[in-house]
């Protein structure tokens, strides 16, 4: 449907009222949203203006209470019918041992799984190229019987992880060559694509969805950054404990705790960020107000380097490739940032700090991309610089249009609802450019 910005502000500002009433889910808020817009779309269709069809689509809907009763009795499994409708019923939705088994058991496969690829495959670098492949389906498996999905989305995902896996395990890389290490940086990318439909639960095409994907990704980081901390300590008490009365734990640790832990962690991190969403909510606008001006600092440093280096063919490679990283990670703060604002509130001082996050990220991206193309020009084509040179373009639009956005949304020219959409919009470009390097790259450059 074709909306106008004012239009689209306003249906934020009624979502962001919903989604404060803690009865209803933000999957149950986009179905209402889906409602409201099709009440809208045949509003409009009779010749009302955007506010005119927004105020009487609001007026037939109801009131939330109205909403909320009738939604429970057409979804009679859902939790929160028992919240608004029968307090006392406790029989509508799963019980929550029966998930943590089922989150347990996954844990367990995904250790099994881990545990049996070290034992079985050959290589170092096969089992490198293949460890996502170990562990990312059972937290994919999570969400998909988490969120029930339809048979097609789920035959989708099902096939493009053994496509994946054929790709990885059929391709006669050379053994550490470029194109088998380009494979295993970026097939992890492809996999974090099909876990985000399986998150959505097959409803890709929601920006909404979308965007609580990225928040989700961000606070998974965050649990497993706790998660191994609190391991490393637990760890670190054991073997200074044992170490002092004479028992050697480290076989014991090398050989089944740690295959086991970690790659169990990823399942109960996921299954931690979906029982607890609303803690970790209040902890992301804290995380991103320390952050982003911490980082905005670091971006003036490294900057003032690059452009203080003088000569560009001079910056080393492995320089280029860190900066990639820093901005990978600079973007991901971008996204956690967005995701965690309240859209309904004006700008103010911290989205202008933004607005210079972003504007000194591209101007370091030039940089970079500056010296990419004169290593390209000198020294030729190679797989590591044409996969580097694509990321940086990618990296390149998307700050670009970041930035235009931000600036619009401060000057109060543009909705913030036009940057959340471009940030979760042009996310899957980022999988699809990983899938063309794990894929195109080996036979395009002689799998070496």
């Amino acid at each position: 449907m074709d909306t106008h910005a004012g239009l689209e502000g306003q249906i934020d500002r009624w979502r962001g009222y919903v989604l404060r009433h803690q009865a209803i889910s933000a999957a149950d808020v986009d179905e209402l949203e889906d409602h409201l817009r099709e009440q809208i779309a045949d509003r409009r269709a009779t010749g009302l203006d955007d506010e005119e069809a927004f105020l009487v689509a609001i007026k037939r809907l109801g009131n939330l209470d109205q909403i909320s009763r009738e939604f429970a009795r057409e979804h009679s499994e859902r939790l929160w019918k028992q919240l608004v409708l029968v307090p006392a019923d406790t029989g509508g939705s799963t019980p929550a041992w029966r998930e943590l088994v089922v989150v347990l058991c996954l844990a367990l496969g995904a250790g099994a799984t881990v545990k049996a690829g070290i034992a079985g495959i050959g290589t170092d670098s096969a089992l490198v190229r293949n460890l996502g492949l170990l562990v990312m389906p059972f937290a994919t498996a999570y969400f998909a019987w988490k969120r029930h999905l339809a048979r097609p989305v789920l035959a989708t995902i099902v096939v493009s992880f053994a496509a994946l896996a054929a790709v990885l395990n059929l391709y006669p890389f050379t053994a550490s060559g470029s194109t088998e290490v380009l494979a295993a940086l970026h097939a992890p990318v492809v996999l974090w694509l099909l876990l985000g439909l399986a998150y959505v639960g097959g409803r890709w095409r929601s920006d909404r969805r979308r965007m609580d994907f990225v928040r989700f990704t961000g606070e998974l980081v965050i649990y497993l950054a706790l998660l191994a901390l609190g391991g490393a300590v637990l760890v670190g008490l054991t073997l200074g404990t044992l170490s002092l009365i004479g028992v050697d734990f480290e076989p014991v640790l090398e050989d089944w705790i740690l295959p086991f832990a970690v790659p169990g962690a990823l399942v109960v991190a996921a299954w931690l960020v979906e029982a607890k969403q609303q803690v970790v909510e209040n902890i992301a606008p804290v995380l991103t107000k320390v952050f982003t001006p911490l980082t905005v600092v670091m971006l003036l440093v490294l900057l003032s380097v690059l452009v203080g280096a003088g000569d560009l063919n001079s910056i080393d490679r492995d320089l280029l490739i860190l900066m990639d990283a820093i901005l990978v990670l600079v973007l991901g703060l971008v996204l956690y940032s967005v995701s965690a604002r309240d859209p309904l509130t004006p700008p103010g001082l911290f989205d202008a700090l933004q607005v210079a996050l972003v504007t000194l990220a591209l101007a370091v991206d030039a940089v970079m991309l500056t010296a990419m193309l004169t290593r390209l020009a000198e020294f030729g084509a190679s797989p590591n610089r044409l996969a580097a040179l694509g990321l940086n373009v990618l990296l390149l639009v998307h700050l670009v249009r970041a930035a235009w956005l931000a600036v619009g949304f401060l000057r109060g020219r543009r909705a913030f609802a036009a940057l959340e959409r471009w940030q979760t919009r042009y996310l899957p470009v980022y999988a699809l450019w990983a899938a063309v390097v794990v894929l195109a790259f080996p036979p395009l450059f002689g799998f070496s």
